[in-house]
């Protein structure tokens, strides 16, 4: 019976670490397991998985930075997002930087910003406050995770106009799960949570609007799928991880600019 015991106990770590994804190092060399020049496509699809666009992530450049004192290294990170319609149209673009240091990686809050909410605004000013979205590199079943996105003050040369926000909020990893998407298959920890977005002129005159989300990530990987759902609770949009390899910069796609005043602080 002790023999029997033994061997139980040996078997049981092992069984455990099958059901857990694996984690990556806690120093994180290389965020996401993104290197120079990596491509990442997703595919966005509708409620009942036909396609509806392409989001294709490429990296620029790998960087480091240091704080004053230089005892704590951030690896990052610059990757070229874009997002495109059915017919390979690009929609909008935009650069923006993934961060990590010690045991997390931080995605840039711009990323939640739907260019569309600051159409209303031309010719204005636009000053904006980001808040990194955290993600633990050693994560754990039942735990909670801080909030993140961005938040834009709308202004003209004398008054403030308004305030537009997207925010990641309420997000805590609920279980495991393996994923399968043709980029292969990914253990997975899901996370639920909350996006909320809205525009606030004055206290009188507020549009607000949340959506349930569920997220599948890999500590090396990143984001392998994303589902959000409506206000009646159905779903509504996934985003999924299909190719991931050497990628090539957006060429002979058509562009859809468009200018945005930066107020510099």
């Amino acid at each position: 019976m002790t023999r029997l015991l033994a061997v139980l106990a040996a078997l049981l770590p092992a069984a455990v670490a099958a059901q857990t994804p694996a984690s990556p190092p806690a120093d994180c060399p290389h965020p996401f397991g993104l290197q120079d020049n990596m491509e990442r496509v997703y595919q966005l699809q509708d409620a009942a998985g036909k396609p509806s666009g392409t989001i294709r992530q490429r990296v620029v450049s790998l960087g480091t930075e240091q704080n004053k004192k230089k005892t704590l290294t951030t690896n990052t990170v610059l990757l070229k997002h874009g997002v495109y319609d059915v017919k390979n149209r690009l929609q909008h673009q935009q650069d923006y930087t993934i961060r990590c240091r010690q045991d997390t990686t931080f995605i840039d809050g711009m990323v939640l910003l739907d260019p569309t909410a600051l159409r209303s605004f031309r010719d204005r000013l636009f000053a904006f406050t980001p808040v990194p979205i955290a993600w633990p590199n050693q994560p754990a079943v039942g735990s909670s995770l801080p909030g993140g996105g961005v938040t834009v003050q709308v202004s003209s040369t004398a008054v403030s106009i308004a305030t537009v926000s997207a925010l990641a909020q309420n997000r805590k990893i609920t279980g495991t799960e393996t994923v399968t998407t043709p980029a292969g298959t990914f253990q997975c920890y899901k996370v639920e949570g909350e996006q909320s977005s809205s525009t606030v002129a004055r206290a009188d005159l507020v549009m607000r609007n949340a959506v349930r989300t569920v997220e599948y990530y890999s500590p090396e990987v990143g984001i392998v799928k994303a589902e959000r759902y409506d206000k009646k609770g159905k779903l509504a949009e996934v985003q999924l991880l299909t190719s991931t390899g050497s990628g090539s910069a957006a060429e002979g796609r058509s562009e859809t600019k468009q200018k945005i005043k930066v107020k510099k602080s």
